[in-house]
């Protein structure tokens, strides 16, 4: 993984801005759980997405991300914030070539939306609370989902798109354990299947 900081590097003797070595998965792995920016990756050498069964994205909107990003290299690892913002502009080609368009290929998204101001990330005071948002799940596949079973089990969602529910934010650990469990549990038994055969 991603070394950020000195304090996350110096158990691998490396440099912050580094990755780790590459660790090889056993042949009998029984399910790998990868979390990170580029899961989804596609371009004209790499095919990460092909690898995956169910690709799951995470993310909140755009202003919402950038408010986290400048709070967190400031207080965490002591950027200014003109310095972050640098970083902001100088990723940005690689955002929307590489990043966002992985959105389009998961099964099921997970997006925060405020409902406060953030139209100016640059300023902003506070990150907005999970009491102050709203999450979008949006499946590629409505078929996937049982959507009365999500509306009955996240009190207070509804349903935007015939493919999209919205639930408070502070419901998104629930939802995403109500959504991904019955996932897993699939991935698990092909898996039994294909030993046995």
């Amino acid at each position: 993984f991603y070394l950020h900081s000195e304090e996350e590097a110096a158990p691998y003797n490396q440099e912050p801005g580094t990755f780790t070595p590459w660790e090889s998965i056993p042949p009998d792995t029984d399910l790998l759980f990868y979390e990170g920016l580029h899961g989804g990756v596609v371009t004209d050498k790499i095919n990460a997405a092909r690898h995956v069964d169910t690709l799951v994205g995470v993310a909140p909107i755009v202003n919402l991300e950038w408010i986290q990003k400048i709070h967190r290299d400031c207080k965490e690892r002591g950027y200014s914030a003109e310095a972050v913002t640098d970083t902001i502009l100088r990723r940005m080609y690689d955002y929307v070539h590489y990043i966002t368009p992985q959105f389009s290929r998961t099964h099921i998204n997970f997006q925060r939306v405020p409902t406060v101001d953030t139209s100016n990330p640059f300023i902003a005071r506070e990150i907005p609370t999970p009491d102050e948002s709203f999450v979008v799940i949006r499946f590629r596949d409505p078929r996937s989902a049982d959507f009365p079973y999500l509306l009955r089990m996240l009190h207070d969602s509804f349903m935007s798109r015939p493919n999209t529910i919205v639930a408070p934010a502070g419901k998104m650990g629930f939802a995403m354990e109500v959504i991904l469990a019955p996932i897993i549990e699939r991935l698990m038994e092909n898996r039994r299947k294909t030993r046995r055969a």
